[in-house]
Parts: structure tokens; C-alpha cells; sequence
């Protein structure tokens, strides 16, 4: 499981950042982060600030390396939504210590996904509204055309120093708006066009 950082300018921009300076850059999450929609998540230890990103999911399909923009569609199954689940001070503790960012972003159940749909069946989309609620109060609104790099862009960056595997999932990055949820909300969020996901923090 890949994830990209920072790819929405509005959500650099809420986190203190420059959107004009930054090229891709990944950090990964663990298979058994997984947790299918319609699930619960529980809280996780050593953290009191979690937050949710909502992100549109890209699913590989077949073995590749250094691949052209030109060429990425050719290699994405399909696609989902899912959330980045985020211990916000193990991650701000890190990056002050300029240290990895895996306790705050690679944690158990931090992954939580859709069901995935066939590009052949839903194209590669590239507009869409994004958008996430907790309790039924929105809290990030935005649309997949406001990525920075678009999906392509990634998986040609990716690519590039990696070589992408069938069954791995590309996290493509969330807007503004992340927050904390606590044990007893209920998080619902997706991409029009591709899915919705509900998970409880319990």
C-alpha cells in the first residue's frame, strides 16, 4: 500500500506547506492495515489526536517499472476510495524529529477501502467530487480534479523507484479539512463515480 503526501493544494496549505515546491514523495502502509467498508476500526494505542484523509484508491494490475504518464493507465485494474488514518502527533512528532513518518501513518486497521471497481468498467476517472463526513457533519469537500499530481503522474514517479505489482493499491492523497475522530463516530466518505466507504471507531 503506497500513499502520497501532500497531492491536494488545499490540504499542503492546511498543514503548512508550499504546493509550487514539492515533487511525489510515498510512504507505505501495511497489507493488514485493510479494513473493508462497513467495518469498525478501533482506536489506536499511543495516539489522542487521529485524524481521517480522504483519498481516492488506485489499484495495479500488472507488473511494470519506469512507466511513462503515457503508459500508467495501462497498468491500473481499477480503482476505490479509501481513508488514510493518521496519528496526527506521532506523525508531527516525527517529522520534528526528522524521523520516518511509520508509527503515525502504518499502524493496524489504518487503511480502510472500498470495494474496487474495474477501470473497464468505470474508465479512469479524473473529476469527480471528494468528500467525507463524520456523524453526518461534512468535513473535507473537494474534487479529484484538484489533484497536483494526477494519477498517472504518480504511478510514472512511483514507478520510478519501485517496481508496481499486481494487488498493489496507490493512496492518491486527500484535500483539506483532516480532523480528529474519536471512539463512537461513524465516518462516511468516497469519490462520486467510483464508491462510498463507512467505517465506526470504536
Amino acid at each position: 500500500i503506497y500513499c502520497v503526501g501532500r497531492n491536494y493544494a488545499s490540504h499542503v496549505r492546511e498543514m503548512g506547506h508550499d504546493p509550487d515546491r514539492d515533487l511525489p514523495f510515498f510512504f507505505m502502509k501495511p497489507p493488514d492495515a485493510i479494513v473493508e467498508s462497513g467495518g469498525t476500526v478501533a482506536y489506536p494505542p499511543q495516539t489522542t489526536n487521529l485524524h481521517h484523509e480522504m483519498e481516492l484508491v488506485a489499484a495495479i494490475g500488472k507488473t511494470g517499472a519506469d512507466i511513462s504518464p503515457e503508459q500508467a493507465n495501462d497498468y491500473i485494474w481499477g480503482y476505490g476510495v479509501g481513508i488514510d488514518l493518521t496519528r496526527r502527533d506521532l506523525q508531527e512528532e516525527a517529522k520534528n524529529q526528522g524521523r520516518p513518518w511509520d508509527a503515525g501513518k502504518g499502524f493496524d486497521q489504518s487503511g480502510p477501502i472500498s470495494a474496487l471497481h474495474p477501470a473497464a468498467e468505470i474508465g479512469h476517472p479524473s473529476t469527480g467530487r471528494i468528500w467525507l463526513e463524520v456523524n453526518g457533519e461534512t468535513r473535507q469537500d473537494s474534487d479529484i480534479d484538484k489533484l497536483i499530481w494526477s494519477i498517472p503522474e504518480v504511478i510514472s514517479h512511483l514507478s520510478g523507484l519501485f517496481t508496481i505489482e499486481p494487488g498493489d493499491l496507490i493512496y492518491t492523497g486527500t484535500p483539506a479539512g483532516v480532523g480528529p475522530v474519536v471512539a463512537g463516530d461513524r465516518i462516511t466518505g468516497g469519490v462520486d463515480g467510483v464508491d462510498t466507504l463507512t467505517i465506526g471507531i470504536v
